[in-house]
């Protein structure tokens, strides 16, 4: 079995060095990959974006991306 499985994201406010849980879940989303980050597995995020990473490649995506032209 899955261990998502009947499982809900979480709604993360991330901060400096830290995150705050503003609803309970077992994981959040990758903006990037999308792929399921178990929330004791975060480690990578956006505080200006507030987005969650489930890497530090797709953590440089996202910069990438964000860059101007």
């Amino acid at each position: 079995m899955n261990r998502f499985d009947g499982a809900a994201p979480a709604k993360i406010r991330y901060l400096d060095a830290d995150f705050q849980i503003i609803v309970q879940g077992s994981y959040v989303l990758c903006a990037v990959t999308g792929q399921r980050i178990p929330i004791d597995e975060l480690k990578y995020w956006s505080v200006a974006r507030q987005e969650a990473y489930v890497d530090a490649d797709a953590s440089y995506t996202a910069e990438l991306q964000n860059m101007p032209s």
